[in-house]
């Protein structure tokens, strides 16, 4: 059965137990500014344990902490939620909002650290990445909670959402920087399509809905399959108290794009979003990959191509277009300018649904529309490159990427650290186990868990 299961198999394989390490090898030069912890989510069922969908695996977070040109520790936590021990999520009082995977993304935000699977609560966790318990904001959410919240730069308020295949489809929250929820509100004319993820610009709130919609006929544990009758659209609602009520929804070509590269008003005042997605065929063998199914794709990810929207409300249009032909996933900034224009953006480059190509991290240049790759090697995959910004940083990209390579051939892992500018290694930490491939992660600083430990 496992051997039939792709996301248990190969860079997917998941490790057995949780572990510590501490003073780990590093070669070059880890930059003193790095002084904080990288932290990364995925599935990893226990032993013994096959799930029937990728995502219903348990979540694991890997955690590497690094502090002035050193790595103290490196160590592996499962979540421990009930889900981990088997309780439904369906129960005769209806949906266990804290029966989570908690597999998909690990945040901080108002000093604590969020482990967020996008059916379910939140799990707060300790520095040391030991489980608190179920997080709901002091009672304040209400529905599941986002894995893709967005942190405005400029304020530190934490948008969100919960989405559900029952009304309502679609609720909206701000939460402020210390971390109580100041606004809710259900969104109108929200439908069952699946929302994984969103954008916010400087005066907007971005929602995405594709093809992919609630279908009870699915039974692989995850209800949603695609649907030719369900519209795809974008809807844009104005920030603010008022804004759900100001909602306008704009059709769009057929698609699912699960990650937003980013979104913003640009000179003209029209809404710009890119990020990659998929057409009806690239879901179907992404979706036979994650449950297993034959006809599938050699990744997790086919066919997935980036593709930029501008929304222009005035005049009532959608422009679209697949700007680049590279299949990538994981689409990352400088947070700094999340919501605002920005010129550069990364991603990981994935081979095609035949397994030409290769992995690597990408940068784009959204100016001159230069792309550059930074290849990993043979049987070599990275995570999600995540941008740390250099100390007395002036440009953008002025940084870092943090990524955790899963290297078959020594089974053996890496965190490297890339200059974002050009790509160049400037240095790289030995794992003391190969780390499986993961989902979502974030650099937490030590700054933004004052008080909670470090």
């Amino acid at each position: 059965m496992t051997a039939d299961k792709p996301y248990l198999t190969g860079h997917y394989t998941p490790v057995t137990d949780e572990t510590t390490a501490t003073d780990l090898t590093v070669e070059g030069t880890l930059p003193p500014e790095l002084t904080g912890r990288l932290l990364r989510n995925g599935h990893n069922p226990k032993p013994g344990v096959t799930p029937t969908h990728w995502f219903k695996g348990s979540g694991m977070v890997h955690g590497i902490r690094l502090r002035e040109g050193r790595a103290e520790w490196y160590r592996n936590r499962w979540v421990k939620t009930p889900a981990l021990e088997g309780a439904p999520y369906m129960t005769d009082r209806g949906p266990d909002l804290s029966a989570s995977t908690a597999g998909t993304h690990v945040i901080e935000h108002g000093g604590r650290l969020l482990a967020l699977c996008e059916s379910n609560f939140p799990f707060e966790l300790t520095p040391e990445l030991e489980t608190v318990g179920a997080h709901d904001f002091g009672g304040k959410l209400r529905t599941a909670m986002t894995a893709h919240p967005k942190e405005d730069p400029r304020t530190g308020e934490l948008h969100f959402f919960g989405s559900s295949p029952f009304p309502p489809f679609l609720t909206y929250y701000v939460s402020d920087a210390k971390g109580e929820i100041i606004h809710s509100a259900e969104i109108p004319g929200a439908t069952a399509s699946l929302k994984h993820d969103f954008a916010i610009t400087r005066r907007h709130v971005v929602f995405i809905e594709g093809n992919v919609t609630f279908d009870p006929t699915e039974h692989s544990g995850i209800p949603y399959g695609w649907s030719d009758q369900q519209l795809s659209r974008i809807g844009i609602m104005p920030r603010g108290e008022h804004g759900a009520q100001n909602i306008r929804w704009f059709s769009i070509e057929p698609g699912n794009m699960l990650h937003v590269s980013n979104a913003y008003e640009d000179g003209q005042g029209r809404i710009v979003l890119e990020g990659p997605t998929v057409d009806r065929e690239g879901f179907q063998l992404s979706w036979n990959w994650w449950i297993g199914a034959p006809g599938r794709g050699t990744e997790p990810n086919a066919r997935s191509y980036t593709r930029r929207w501008v929304v222009d409300m005035a005049a009532g249009t959608v422009d679209e277009q697949i700007i680049d032909d590279l299949a990538v996933e994981f689409p990352t900034l400088n947070e700094d300018y999340l919501g605002a224009e920005n010129r550069y953006q990364y991603a990981i480059s994935f081979p095609d649904e035949k397994g030409f190509g290769g992995y690597g991290v990408v940068k784009y240049d959204r100016t001159t529309g230069a792309r550059r790759i930074h290849q990993v090697g043979d049987a070599r995959l990275p995570s999600e490159a995540v941008f740390v910004p250099a100390a007395g940083a002036t440009n953008e990209d002025d940084g870092y990427l943090l990524t955790v390579v899963s290297d078959l051939k020594q089974d053996a892992s890496q965190l490297l650290v890339l200059d974002a500018s050009g790509l160049d290694r400037i240095a790289t930490v030995h794992l003391p186990r190969r780390v499986p491939a993961g989902i979502h992660g974030s650099w937490i600083t030590d700054d933004s868990l004052a008080g909670a430990g470090n």
